[in-house]
């Protein structure tokens, strides 16, 4: 399977396990910025970390706090690998671009359709700078 996603942060090519989240998320009191983990008690994927992952986000829950927690969690090496959002989310957004800004290694993002990501939860992935995304393993049985 080979999908293309379109950049909307540019950067190096990236790879990691992709964690498709199944719901949308708030960073601001949704993810911990000092170790990456989704501690929102509703969320479906808590206790799950984001760090040096290919974050797949089917949507966002907007705070214009998130992208302060994307730059702490970018300044504290648990960013994830690369985003891949359904919609470009401005203000998540700005936290990659203050990172940048700051010297920082950025994760790149990139705007791939929510239904075109759950057939990429739980296989590692490598997405190129233009946004060329393969699988390096076998999708992961059905659950039961």
């Amino acid at each position: 399977m080979e999908l293309t996603a379109e950049p909307l942060i540019p950067g190096a090519a990236a790879c990691g396990p992709c964690l498709a989240l199944s719901a949308p998320i708030s960073f601001w009191g949704g993810v911990d910025p000092r170790s990456g983990t989704i501690i929102d008690a509703r969320h479906p994927e808590r206790g799950l970390c984001i760090a040096g992952t290919v974050l797949a986000l089917p949507g966002t829950i907007g705070s214009s706090s998130a992208s302060a927690v994307l730059l702490e969690l970018v300044h504290a090496g648990k960013a994830p690998a690369a985003l891949l959002l359904d919609a470009p989310d401005a203000i998540l957004l700005l936290g990659l671009v203050v990172a940048r800004e700051m010297g920082w290694p950025t994760p790149p993002a990139f705007r791939l359709p929510a239904a075109a990501q759950p057939a990429l939860a739980g296989r590692r992935i490598v997405l190129s700078a233009a946004g060329r995304i393969s699988c390096e393993d076998r999708p992961p049985p059905p659950p039961g």
